[in-house]
């Protein structure tokens, strides 16, 4: 009995101790925080997506009041984050919002499966143990990765198996993009009219095309022949869209007999 006293005495003495060393040091060494910083902190979202590229709104509120970031840097608070921070730390930056489309149609029922998978639930195992689900190696898995990191609900899964973006709520983060081992999720500016290809299938032989996906490019160019802009071309197989020169005229989706090309 008297050793476990002698115990918790001493433990007791040991944590007090502890604790007032802490305390001191706190109050010696304690760093006065800029109340810039905290200003800017409370006008962020606060999801922490990465999206700006610093280790969430902490690091990005320390990065504009040192002006090593700019104040349209966060995409996801809009023009009135933009217009907050401007009146904290000034400046005038335009926010070009961004949102985000899947570049394939190549669901259960038009891209036939190489086999049973029986490995974990997720696009990225799917790819990594297998190399892919599907014939076509280029098409979604379909596992909804990108539905699992998106912080905005912006994304769900269809019947079919492909992700279907919301874009009144998509933010354009990105997150989804880096998350994506197919990388087929790509970025453009919202509200623009182009046309775009939803294939990124680049297998160069036609008729292996036509086998691992009914909706797949099938490299044809009638897209590219046809168009009057001039402003769509072949990059490893994948029609490309000029985006700054396209206007948006449709003859490239009324050409395309496999239905990839849309605006």
């Amino acid at each position: 009995m008297t050793i476990i006293l002698i115990t918790a005495t001493c433990a007791f003495v040991l944590a007090f101790c502890l604790g007032t060393a802490l305390g001191f040091f706190k109050e010696v060494f304690a760093v006065e925080e800029d109340p810039l910083v905290s200003q800017i902190r409370e006008a962020l979202p606060g999801v922490n997506c990465g999206a700006c590229g610093f280790p969430g709104c902490d690091g990005l509120a320390g990065a504009i009041a040192q002006k090593t970031a700019e104040i349209n840097a966060c995409p996801v608070g809009g023009e009135s984050l933009v217009k907050t921070l401007s009146a904290l730390v000034g400046g005038n930056a335009e926010l070009k919002p961004e949102v985000v489309f899947v570049a394939c149609q190549g669901g259960w029922a038009k891209a036939p499966l190489r086999g049973e998978y029986l490995g974990v639930n997720s696009c990225r195992a799917a790819v990594i143990s297998a190399g892919s689900v599907k014939r076509c190696t280029w098409g979604c898995q379909g596992y909804g990765d990108c539905v699992k990191v998106c912080k905005f609900d912006a994304i769900t899964m269809n019947e079919d198996g492909i992700p279907v973006v919301d874009t009144e709520r998509c933010t354009g983060c990105k997150v989804c993009v880096a998350e994506c081992p197919q990388r087929i999720i790509h970025v453009v500016p919202k509200g623009q009219k182009a046309a775009c290809a939803l294939c990124y299938n680049q297998n160069p032989i036609k008729a292996m095309v036509g086998k691992t996906c009914k909706a797949g490019c099938i490299k044809c160019e009638l897209c590219v022949k046809n168009c009057p802009e001039n402003c769509l071309t072949m990059v490893n197989g994948i029609p490309e869209v000029n985006a700054a020169a396209c206007t948006a005229c449709g003859v490239c989706v009324s050409k395309c007999p496999t239905k990839v090309m849309v605006v």
